[in-house]
């Protein structure tokens, strides 16, 4: 395809720049990013899918570059971004600032940055003449659980020409990860039954039933620690974890309601289900029959707040290889934390690796930032990839 030459050349830190100032928290509609980076594909030539959510205030985004007939690649992003509430930034974390070097800016590293160089990339795929297609995905919904990408992943496990790899270009300072961790997240209500404290053998308190099952929780991941262990991650067993409570009114009052979240964050390995089926089986069987003598409407109940597969790519792998060649890098690794790449592999049969520019260290904190040489080093990777499809 000719370029038209009139068309203004924008650099990664300038799309990054651009991205940055959408605020696409959880919460917010990306919608205002998507048309954005839409207008950019169509200035282009390439046309875009939208797959929006059922409330039509965010949509996921679907572009190929190079013939629609052959198998080729997906590079894979997502647009939105934790929240900023209670972070002392040094800045407004929504206007890019560079610092010797350092991009600051909400979603810098995670994972606006890859985004951007995918963008910065697109006038050479487009004049590269591909003769292995290339694929931009870019999701909402990441940051709370990888919702919005399974619309896409959908889509393409009903594709007759399966891609032959995807790249998640999370934040792994251009390391090739090969492996994540699955993860379960519910939250729990416990229903017991009110009183005056000065008689609370008569009641059922809500906060004490509770802390038992979080007591066994806790006992589960004592156990796992000692169990499966995978040295290339980072945190090497499977992990359980508490984190929010709240129940009671006031001291003199027996509690009728506790609410707390927990998660499991399993080695792919692990039968992460059977783990939460071992927690519901110790409320029901063990804690809910004690409730229920002193009142019978008393019990626990349990809803899924999000859940992702792990992935477990292996090393001989033919896509692991090629990631490493793109990337310059002879190692690989694994991460603890959860990705959209084990949907790809799990819900597509997709090949899939996770490397992308930045640092998850830094992600999810005020003062989030990325280096111009981190997003160089994207643009080298990317750049390998063009010509190995032209």
């Amino acid at each position: 395809m000719t370029l038209d030459t009139a068309l203004p050349v924008r650099s990664a830190p300038q799309i990054l720049a651009d991205l940055v100032g959408f605020d696409t928290s959880t919460g917010n509609s990306n919608l205002p990013a998507i048309d954005y980076i839409e207008a950019y594909l169509n200035s282009y030539g390439v046309q875009g899918r939208r797959f929006y959510d059922e409330t039509g205030a965010k949509a996921n985004l679907l572009a190929r570059v190079g013939p629609a007939e052959k198998p080729g690649y997906v590079l894979s992003g997502h647009t939105d971004v934790v929240p900023v509430e209670g972070q002392a930034w040094s800045s407004d974390p929504f206007v890019l600032r560079e610092d010797e070097g350092r991009l600051y800016g909400r979603g810098s590293s995670d994972m606006k940055g890859f985004v951007a160089c995918c963008l910065a990339k697109l006038p050479a795929m487009v004049s590269a003449d591909l003769q292995t297609p290339l694929y931009l995905a870019f999701s909402y919904d990441e940051e709370i659980g990888c919702i919005g990408v399974r619309s896409m992943v959908a889509d393409m496990a009903g594709w007759p020409t399966a891609p032959l790899g995807c790249f998640v270009g999370e934040p792994t300072a251009m390391e090739v990860v090969i492996g994540h961790k699955s993860k379960r997240s519910l939250r729990v209500t416990v229903s017991g039954k009110s009183g005056h404290s000065s008689l609370a053998p008569n009641f059922v308190n809500a906060i004490e039933y509770a802390a038992a099952l979080i007591m066994k929780i806790r006992e589960i991941g004592e156990r796992l620690a000692q169990g499966l262990n995978d040295s290339l991650y980072d945190m090497p067993v499977t992990t359980s974890h508490v984190g929010k409570i709240s129940g009671g009114t006031q001291l003199n009052i027996v509690p009728e309601e506790c609410v707390f979240d927990f998660e499991f964050r399993a080695l792919p390995e692990e039968d992460i289900d059977a783990l939460v089926d071992e927690v519901k089986s110790y409320a029901r069987d063990v804690l809910e029959p004690r409730m229920k003598t002193v009142d019978p409407e008393c019990g626990i109940s349990f809803a899924a707040i999000s859940g992702i597969p792990g992935l477990a790519t292996n090393v001989d792998e033919e896509i692991v290889g090629f990631t490493k060649y793109l990337a310059g890098k002879n190692g690989h690794s694994k991460v603890a934390y959860g990705t959209e790449a084990g949907l790809f592999r799990e819900n597509a049969g997709i090949p899939t690796t996770v490397c992308g520019p930045g640092s998850i260290a830094r992600a999810h904190k005020a003062d989030e930032f990325i280096t111009i040489k981190e997003l160089e080093a994207c643009e080298v990777f990317l750049d390998r990839l063009i010509s190995h499809c032209s």
